[in-house]
Parts: C-alpha cells; structure tokens; sequence
C-alpha cells in the first residue's frame, strides 16, 4: 500500500461489468461521502468505472472491499472483474467528483 507522510493512502480501482447505466457511480459517491475519501468515479469508453480514492488506509481499504467484494450490500449492477492499483497519494485531493 503506499502511504504518503500524513499517513494517507490511494488506490486507482477499474471495475468491470455492468456497471454503467445502473447508478454505480452515485452509489460509489454515498460510499466514499460515508468513509471520509476523496477521488473520483468516471464511466471509461469501454464499459467500465474507474474509481480513485484516497484518504486514511483502513478507509481506502474499505472501499475496495465495497468495490471488489462479490457480495457488497446495494451495490448496482453486477462486477464481473477488477483491477486494483495501488497508488502514491496527491496532496491536492479534496471532495469527491463523478465524472
């Protein structure tokens, strides 16, 4: 996992599956609000959802566990693959866009 200084963590998640049209994005939006991350959620040109999230390691953690977790409760649309890279946090990171 790669912490910055502040203790911070990132990760860059890409989601696949029907993931686009279903409310994803929104529902990833409640999640990170309700963890205290930053980032983002962007619907890609071929299908799937890239999620950046930073914040405190646990919480971090968390949301990928929500991302990736073949049973996360009221998630949308169905994951069917995904691809964790763990990342360098950026010091300029603050709230939390949809893209």
């Amino acid at each position: 996992m790669s912490w910055d200084a502040a203790g911070l963590a990132r990760a860059l998640v890409r989601v696949d599956g029907h993931v686009q049209g279903v409310g994803f994005r929104w529902w990833v939006s409640r999640q990170a609000g309700r963890l205290g991350l930053s980032g983002y959620a962007e619907n890609l040109w071929d299908g799937q959802v890239e999620v950046d999230v930073q914040g405190l390691p646990e919480d971090v953690d968390a949301m990928v566990e929500l991302l990736t977790s073949p049973k996360a409760s009221g998630r949308p649309g169905r994951v069917t693959g995904f691809l964790v890279d763990r990342r360098a946090p950026e010091a300029s990171t603050s709230g939390f866009d949809m893209r």
